[in-house]
């Protein structure tokens, strides 16, 4: 019975009705002129009936909420070994160094997709891409029914109070970022869609009553305000006034740095932080190993006709000359002590509320970036350097044994959303496709899972080709797709001729481009053979030099990655059709491309 109807019962009905007391007999008619006789005996025959109303009371009231509190952070463009704690000797991170030295930090962290949407949707929904159908080009958004699969609206509707701070990357329902749905979601939102870049307050008007400039000072404040009892920020999607007592919590802080819309746009301004101004300007920034300028490539890293690279966004030209590029670097440096100075705000947020003692804390980034390394420069390749990603848990509940650990085996990032609802004691849909971590966090189990799988279906006038990708801990097998796509520099030319803006013809999504896309999805499942192929031995090559495709004494290993291949590939795919909704420049009167 419920509390609520337990309380009613009590106040509309005699005790000796439920069978709870005997029924009171009345007062001696000859004790009723003695007043201190009278308020004895009726003391004594009160007591059972406040006993059982304080009783009632108690198991009445709603008790707190005991399960753990989630602070997920997210990263953009952040590869693996850009910090401290992944063997970064420069950038000064003590904030999240101290997260690992007190959680598990996994060394074999991997995402599905190299590029901001899919990769993004694919951990909130817990999917491969070829499952959840939506990227860039793909012309879809999210539909309702799968965005009700997705974490955080099943953690609200599992008790949790639910907030999202930050970058918005994936388009969600009719209309996709101008569907109101994504606010909708979270009990708290303090979001912008699409790219937020360095002066968010630049671009996005939710900003505006920010007391800071900066995009990871005004996601702290966000933040700040979500996890304080009582919110008062301006801007602040919110359905409640202050944060319920009585239930844990998920904030959900997705951030647009170290990525280059971030760092392509720092201005340092009289209002920035020192830490955007000088740090790190006065030492020497050394280039990447494997670093080749573009005037200098004299074997593409790979055949032109498999990677268009001439055909590459002007966004990433910052890689083609060592001056530029190590002013970027210094840009992602600062970028991430930024980060760093986040994370250690957050944890003292947690101390003051009192629930850092019952709060996960998440670390991770949605995929790498080409620095020059080989001559590239962008994303959406599967290499360790876009693919390969820090990803860090603390768990107040850890064993001690635990505490500081790296974890070796293969996880990736669509395990995030299954794992926090499984320390969060709430059963996963059958739509999720990634595993939980939770054998990992208490040292019950081994491997989750023997290989790893990875792809790019942003396939596009900017010359980089269908992927699909399969590794296990030493061997990766990579296979490449003909990329028949308008190059972009003929789009740029006839927009020219035309008269009209470039960025007409090079973003955005029509109609056609949704079976194209599918096309794509489905072709090397009906047997579409690849151009080009690869393997690598990552245990004496980890910086994938030396393709061994037609290395006789690598052909076992060839054989048998071919085979789990086409397993990943159809694990991948799922049944039926993508769960998406139409999303184009022909559907939408005030489509953005993001």
């Amino acid at each position: 019975m419920e509390a609520a109807s337990i309380l009613t019962t009590f106040v509309f009905s005699r005790p000796s009705e439920l069978g709870l007391f005997p029924a009171l007999s009345p007062l001696p008619r000859s004790s009723l002129h003695k007043p201190e006789l009278m308020r004895i005996h009726s003391l004594k025959r009160l007591a059972p009936i406040l006993l059982f109303f304080a009783a009632m009371c108690a198991t009445s009231l709603p008790a707190a909420d005991s399960r753990p509190n989630f602070l997920f952070v997210l990263t953009d463009d952040q590869s693996y070994g850009m910090m401290g704690c992944d063997g970064n000797e420069l950038t000064r991170t003590p904030n999240i160094d101290q997260l690992a030295r007190e959680g598990v930090f996994f060394d074999r962290a991997y995402v599905t997709s190299a590029i901001c949407t899919p990769s993004r949707i694919s951990i909130f929904l817990s999917q491969y891409e070829r499952k959840h159908g939506v990227n860039f080009n793909s012309g879809t958004s999210v539909a309702p029914e799968a965005w009700a699969k997705s974490y955080p609206v099943i953690m609200r509707e599992n008790g949790y109070y639910t907030g999202y701070i930050g970058k918005n990357h994936a388009p969600i329902g009719k209309g996709g970022y101008n569907s109101g749905l994504m606010e909708e979601s979270f009990d708290y939102f303090y979001a912008g869609h699409g790219h937020i870049r360095f002066y968010p307050k630049d671009v996005h008007e939710i900003f505006e009553g920010a007391t800071y400039d900066t995009q990871v000072e005004i996601v702290n404040e966000g933040a700040q305000d979500f996890m304080s009892y009582e919110h008062r920020l301006d801007g602040a999607v919110r359905f409640l006034d202050e944060r319920p007592a009585d239930k844990p919590f998920c904030l959900s802080i997705c951030l647009n740095l170290p990525h280059s819309a971030g760092t392509g746009t720092m201005q340092q301004r009289e209002s920035d932080d020192e830490i955007y101004k000088s740090l790190y300007r006065d030492i020497e920034i050394p280039l990447p190993e494997h670093y080749v300028a573009r005037d200098e490539i004299e074997t593409p890293r790979l055949p032109a006709d498999v990677l268009r690279a001439s055909e590459r966004q002007a966004s990433y030209n910052f890689v083609d000359t060592p001056e530029a590029l190590k002013e970027r670097t210094i840009r992602q440096m600062q970028s991430m002590t930024g980060i760093d100075r986040l994370i250690g705000n957050l944890r003292t947020k947690l101390e003051t509320e009192g629930v850092d003692d019952n709060t996960i804390i998440i670390f991770c980034s949605d995929h790498g970036l080409f620095m020059g390394q080989h001559g590239l420069g962008g994303k959406a390749l599967c290499y360790e350097q876009t693919t390969h990603v820090p990803m860090i848990v603390f768990d107040p509940e850890l064993p001690t044994v635990l505490k500081g650990a790296r974890c070796n085996e293969l996880v990736q990032t669509i395990d995030i959303a299954a794992t926090m609802l499984d320390l969060a004691e709430i059963e996963k849909p059958e739509t999720f496709q990634g595993l939980s971590l939770r054998p990992l966090l208490s040292g019950d189990g081994g491997a989750i899972r023997d290989h790893v799988f990875t792809e790019n279906l942003w396939v596009t006038h900017f010359g980089n080709p269908r992927i699909e990708a399969v590794q296990d801990k030493r061997w990766k097998y990579i296979r490449y797709y003909r990329n028949d796509c308008v190059p972009a520099s003929v789009k740029i030319q006839v927009a020219k001729d035309l008269g009209i803006k470039s960025s007409t013809m090079l973003y955005g999504s029509h109609d056609n481009e949704i079976a194209v896309y599918r096309n794509h999805a489905e072709a090397s499942l009906r047997g579409e053979e690849p151009i080009y192929e690869e393997l690598f031995d990552l245990e004496t090559d980890p910086d994938e030099l030396n393709n061994l495709i037609d290395d006789p004494a690598a052909k076992t290993q060839l054989e048998e990655l071919r085979i789990v291949w086409k397993q990943q590939l159809t694990k991948a795919r799922g049944k039926g059709f993508p769960a998406v909704l139409r999303y184009t420049v022909d559907s939408e009167k005030d489509y953005k491309s993001k």
